[in-house]
């Protein structure tokens, strides 16, 4: 009779994770034994505090962290998880975005008492079962157990140290999203048709990736990284399965960053969903799948490199190609940002391109550094973008066309200079942290030897600034069309949002020093 070997958790080190998925089932209870009109506040409540809860026990993790060969963290779960350094950086940086997301979700004085998220998502938009839902004041507060659930399966994504682990936190977090883009009150079948896209397109990504599992554990004959990772550097044959498998996992992770040519359900899930939902997803989304990639490609394919660095080099040209050229022909303000983030994207994977180019491990840990400071930047000044994006409004709710955002440095001057010095922020002006961030990642990619990378980054960067210039010349200099641009006043829940994104995209553009120092504390991945 065979032994049974009890399972052990390290509950402490996974803390944050678990206090994350107690809260989405919290919110499941509320959902089912709450009355109705309680649901909103108390569905609030329990989000922000465990969000905050989870916070604290980061920190109090990344703390208590000790040296594991070679490097600062714990192999937990039995091997599943990874709780290092940069994993706990980025369970941080997920926490403090989702918080501000979070926020976004509750505001309701924007929709005149009720949140953006549709009253009865099942009714048929323009019958009678909306208008009384409308009319009711109904809301879908299962919005907040669904970010959070979202939230814990990005931080698993990022931390895990398995494939199959990694596969199912891909699951976790993308289900919930697929139903959060069909959720938006206004423009509903825009929005159901950007989550089907979404949801067919993830689908297949999916599969590529769950096949190329299945190839890396006929290649290795494991699924956890330090196996592949042995597999790979005493190879011996077998080339055509590690290579296959590589390539698709690849693909289910770039899909998830947006990169070309995998980005084409960006621009019409980003103008199709909620905003806030946009919002979270074009932060937290990114900054998962970076943690994720990241770690799959150093620690189990690192031995692998000379065989994947030039497609990675590709698709971070395409991507930044793509991404800037497309947004000069945008007339939507959210479609505009969806190009721009796909643009962010291949500046980050050039960052990655020098992690991986050869150099000594001062160059890799500098560009693990930069990365990690990219996504920083990144995340402030996207999340604080779309608050923006959610208060220019006219008849029809947000004035999304970048004709009705004409006039708008007249009508609301704080509003324009914030959304303008966002906009310099992600074109890398001076003096904002988007210029620091890319500074950073060419810096670092440079050192590792991709010096003709960086410089189609820089060309492209200046191409990208155009296209935020001219909705900052829309803003400023031309004429508003009829009646201009209406802002809507928001509660304190937006207005917070946006205030610490314009301060965190203000202080790390002049005083970059600590977080840059937080990311180079985090030290390496773990094996």
């Amino acid at each position: 009779m065979n032994a049974f070997d009890t399972p052990k958790l390290e509950y402490f080190e996974l803390s944050p994770l678990l206090v994350v998925f107690g809260v989405a089932l919290v919110g499941v209870l509320v959902e089912a034994f709450a009355p109705r009109e309680r649901r909103y506040l108390l569905q609030t409540a329990v989000t922000v505090l465990g969000t905050v809860g989870a916070l604290v026990m980061t920190v109090l993790v990344a703390r208590d962290l000790k040296e594991y060969d070679g490097a600062r963290g714990a192999i937990a779960a039995m091997g599943a998880i990874a709780v290092d350094g940069p994993s706990v950086f980025v369970w941080g940086l997920l926490l403090v975005l989702s918080l501000l997301s979070a926020l976004l979700f509750a505001e309701r004085q924007l929709d005149g008492g009720v949140t953006a998220f549709a009253g009865q998502a099942a009714a048929l938009p323009g019958t009678e079962a909306e208008r009384q839902a409308s009319s009711q004041g109904l809301e879908h507060t299962e919005v907040f157990p669904l970010l959070m659930f979202s939230v814990g399966g990005m931080m698993l994504f990022a931390a895990s140290n398995d494939l199959v682990t990694m596969f199912v936190a891909l699951e976790v977090f993308s289900l919930p999203l697929y139903l959060l883009c069909g959720l938006a009150r206004r423009r509903r079948l825009l929005s159901q048709e950007a989550a089907l896209k979404y949801f067919m397109l993830g689908a297949f990504s999916s599969g590529f990736f769950l096949y190329g599992v299945a190839l890396v554990y006929g290649y290795a004959g494991a699924t956890d990284f330090a196996a592949i990772s042995q597999a790979v550097s005493g190879r011996v044959g077998g080339e055509g399965l590690l290579l296959g498998g590589i390539a698709l996992l690849a693909v289910g992770l770039l899909f998830k960053i947006g990169a070309v040519p995998f980005h084409s359900w960006t621009p019409d899930v980003y103008q199709g969903a909620p905003t806030a939902v946009t919002g979270f997803m074009a932060a937290c989304t990114k900054i998962a799948a970076f943690g994720a990639l990241l770690r799959l490609f150093y620690v189990g394919f690192g031995g692998a490199r000379e065989d994947w660095t030039p497609m990675i080099w590709a698709v971070a040209i395409a991507t930044m190609v793509v991404g800037s050229l497309f947004a000069l022909v945008q007339s939507d303000i959210k479609r505009m940002l969806a190009y721009s983030s796909i643009a962010h994207a291949g500046f980050v994977l050039v960052g990655f391109v020098g992690l991986y180019s050869g150099g000594p491990d001062s160059v890799q840990i500098s560009s693990l550094q930069a990365v990690l400071f990219y996504l920083v930047t990144y995340g402030f000044m996207t999340v604080g973008a779309f608050g923006i994006v959610t208060l220019v409004r006219d008849a029809g709710g947000e004035a999304n066309h970048l004709s009705r955002w004409a006039g708008l440095g007249k009508e609301a001057p704080l509003v324009a200079a914030v959304m303008s010095f966002f906009l310099l922020g992600m074109a890398g002006i001076p003096l904002t942290s988007g210029f620091t961030g890319k500074w950073a990642v060419f810096t670092s990619a440079a050192q590792g030897g991709a010096v003709p990378l960086v410089v189609i980054a820089v060309v492209l960067s200046a191409v990208a600034a155009f296209f935020y210039l001219r909705v900052i010349v829309q803003m400023y200099f031309a004429d508003p069309v009829g009646e201009g641009p209406t802002i809507a006043m928001p509660s304190v829940l937006t207005a917070v949002v946006i205030a610490v994104g314009f301060a965190a995209t203000l202080l790390l553009g002049i005083v970059p020093g600590p977080i840059l120092d937080l990311a180079g504390n985090a030290g390496s991945f773990i094996r």
